[in-house]
């Protein structure tokens, strides 16, 4: 009787890793970015050791991932009011667009990030709304800054008058079949134009094609990568993932889920491929992309 119910039991244990985390691998994610936070209340884009962990310069951007991570993983920033007056200290009320840190020249990257972090920290989007929308809406340029710059504008419900021009942009490197990219990196460059039509209001058309390719693309490594690398990355896999969520469909969730736990490291956070060194980037992107596939 008693070897009848530790069977099960010793399964269940050995899936925990590839379903997702235990409480433990969770506490020590959550403790990874909890230690990128600086006295100034931003998050390092990866924790360092000793000195070189003091004197790094803390970043926007950093500083939104390890919010969204923190949330997924079930934790929250050590001191949140700090954080918000970092936030809050990025932004450039001359051209109203933020910089990835106090002081530094805004850029479209950073904008969105900020606008994102807003967010997260409950902040007075109200306040900030008008201007970022302006130079987000007068600075874009390439399909990467449409990409950005609409997945912000989706997180405070605004549509820019230039949103018909950016889907059009957007349009010229649609394939026939509703498809996009060539090569290896057709997944990751479909899965990210389709979730930038999807939030600028657009229409994806060919949904099953689309759908069928992304779901081809899938790697033998269980995730989706760049054109010609040699292995999968966690930032092409959430460009996917996030295409698939919107598209209420899933990939080969037991290869995604086995590709995610392979980057993962003794320090709780991950890399943004199996083996590399942890970030705040990639352990954000490997938490929302476990949330994805629960």
């Amino acid at each position: 009787m008693r070897s009848f119910f530790l069977a099960p039991l010793s399964v269940l244990i050995a899936l925990v890793p590839l379903f997702g985390q235990s409480s433990l691998q969770h506490q020590a994610t959550v403790a990874y970015l909890q230690a990128c936070q600086q006295p100034d209340g931003g998050f390092l884009p990866a924790k360092l050791s000793g000195t070189a962990n003091a004197q790094a310069r803390s970043s926007l951007r950093a500083t939104t991932a390890a919010l969204r991570a923190l949330k997924y993983f079930g934790g929250e920033a050590h001191d949140r009011t700090a954080c918000s007056r970092f936030v809050q200290r990025c932004f450039d009320k001359a051209s109203g667009g933020f910089g990835d840190y106090p002081g530094a020249p805004p850029d479209v990257v950073s904008t969105a990030v900020g606008i994102m972090a807003l967010v997260e920290l409950k902040l007075p989007v109200e306040n900030y709304r008008e201007a970022t929308v302006r130079y987000l809406a007068e600075r874009v340029r390439s399909f990467e800054d449409i990409r950005i710059a609409a997945a912000a504008l989706e997180a405070i419900g605004a549509r820019p008058p230039v949103a018909n021009a950016w889907l059009e942009e957007i349009g010229k490197l649609r394939h026939a079949n509703g498809t996009y990219g060539t090569g290896t990196e057709f997944a990751r460059a479909t899965g990210g134009a389709v979730v930038a039509v999807l939030r600028l209001g657009g229409t994806v058309e060919h949904r099953e094609t689309v759908l069928q390719a992304l779901k081809v693309g899938q790697h033998a490594d269980g995730g989706y990568g760049k054109q010609d690398a040699k292995s999968s990355d966690l930032e092409s896999c959430y460009r996917v993932m996030r295409a698939f969520a919107m598209l209420k469909d899933k990939p080969d969730s037991q290869g995604m889920r086995s590709f995610v736990v392979r980057c993962r490291n003794m320090d709780g956070g991950y890399g943004v491929t199996p083996g590399e060194p942890s970030s705040v980037g990639a352990t954000y992107y490997a938490s929302i992309i476990l949330h994805w596939l629960q």
